[in-house]
């Protein structure tokens, strides 16, 4: 398959109409949890719209919209706080929507990350539809809004916006669109500093195909294959294995000596890391940093990558007492689901660009060295991990399945209210 039969597949009639019944729960999930939080917030006396736009991140990213940056914030202990650690995109998109609409800053922030929650459902619903059908795609999208910080898919923060950039990209490599893949890489690394993780996806990939032309390597299927079982028209997702339909290890199409595929390839290779790049480039020249300034920026809010020691000893210390230490009994587990369930993507032969992305993503949330309560926020991009979840209760009676949806979606609202009307940012 080449790049244009593979555009013109995506682009078929009624793809819309495909992904509507995930959209809708989507959509039906996220509009009862802010519904809770409405509640929950005035029975507290507080503004859940201000909750949602001007704390915590969503001011730092509106004052970059407004203001531009330069904007620090100096503690009484010496660290700086500056508001060129906040990458540009979203307040970029913030000053558009202010500036072609009556909505303010903050107003814009919400819209654009509403829509891009949107984006990013559709996104993750292409991907795993393309890999395991229908309706383990739905499956896959619902997991994704009940997380229990889904709440942040609907705050003027970045997530839902990088999710949505990085969803398409995967499924831009996927199936073959490299340029495509490059652009929206791109994107994702002016979004956030995980961007590197979509750029990552992107070049594994890329290589992954270069070595296969080499080696002589031919592979049976592609990506895009129908699913065993009908799944694509609207039977069970996938194999009872669960594994991906597709037949090269880093998901692409298998037709990599088609004309103008390596060329795209390499002008994809080389657009994804120019966004974050270009930042951090910026970000150097302007502080004089040089290389470096981005990563003295980060050091100035306390961030940076310890390989996970700093969060292991606020791990040990909830141990301390026992009513901490339930909390600590919590955060092991937490990390061990979220281990055994990447593990369980590499054992099912997950494509090689989502193992990347994800395991990027995974290292860099985990192994920060600052903000051990907004991780589970961290981590809310890494959706490959949701899909060995996902092509399990696709297999699932739908009365049941929705049933359990339903009771997992009441309690991820009731603790997204009760979160963001906590003291601390998500």
């Amino acid at each position: 398959m080449n790049d244009l039969e593979t555009r013109a597949a995506a682009a078929r009639p009624g793809a819309l109409r495909r992904a509507a019944p995930a959209l809708l729960g989507y959509a039906a999930v996220r509009a009862l949890g802010l519904v809770v939080l409405a509640l929950w917030s005035e029975a507290r006396g507080k503004s859940a719209y201000t909750l949602l736009t001007a704390r915590w991140d969503s001011l730092w990213y509106t004052r970059v919209a407004e203001l531009g940056y330069g904007y620090e914030v100096r503690l009484p202990n010496g660290d700086v706080h500056s508001n060129l650690a906040f990458f540009p995109l979203l307040p970029w998109l913030e000053r558009l929507a202010a500036a072609v609409s009556p909505l303010s800053y903050a107003d814009g922030g919400f819209v654009v990350s509403l829509l891009a929650s949107l984006a990013a459902a559709w996104g993750i619903f292409a991907v795993a539809d393309h890999l395991y059908g229908r309706r383990a795609g739905v499956c896959a999208v619902l997991l994704w809004a009940v997380l229990p910080v889904g709440i942040v898919q609907s705050m003027a923060y970045s997530e839902s916006l990088f999710t949505a950039l990085a969803a398409w990209a995967l499924y831009a490599v996927l199936t073959g669109r490299w340029v495509t893949a490059g652009l929206l890489a791109g994107l994702a690394g002016l979004t956030r500093p995980v961007g590197l993780a979509v750029v990552a996806a992107v070049w594994a990939a890329g290589v992954a195909a270069f070595l296969r032309e080499r080696s002589g390597s031919s592979f049976v299927g592609d990506g895009s294959a129908v699913p065993a079982g009908g799944a694509r028209d609207g039977g069970h997702a996938g194999p009872p294995s669960g594994a991906p339909h597709t037949g090269a290890p880093d998901g692409a199409p298998p037709s990599p000596h088609a004309p103008g595929v390596r060329l795209r390839r390499v002008v994809g290779m080389l657009l994804a890391p120019l966004g974050a790049a270009g930042y951090v480039l910026w970000v150097g020249d302007r502080t004089g940093g040089g290389l470096l300034g981005y990563l003295d920026v980060q050091a100035g809010w306390r961030n940076g990558f310890d390989g996970g020691y700093a969060f292991a000893l606020f791990v040990a210390g909830r141990f301390t007492s026992f009513p901490s230490a339930l909390a600590g009994v919590a955060l092991v587990v937490g990390v061990a689901l979220v281990v055994w369930l990447y593990v369980l993507c590499v054992r099912r032969g997950q494509p090689l660009p989502l193992l990347v992305y994800a395991g990027t993503v995974t290292a860099l949330a985990l192994c920060a060295s600052s903000y051990f309560g907004s991780k589970p926020r961290l981590l809310m991009p890494a959706f490959p991990l949701l899909l060995p979840l996902a092509v399990a209760l696709a297999r699932a009676r739908t009365r049941l399945l929705a049933a359990g949806l339903v009771a997992v979606a009441a309690g991820s609202a009731a603790y997204g209210a009760f979160w963001l009307n906590g003291s601390g940012p998500p």
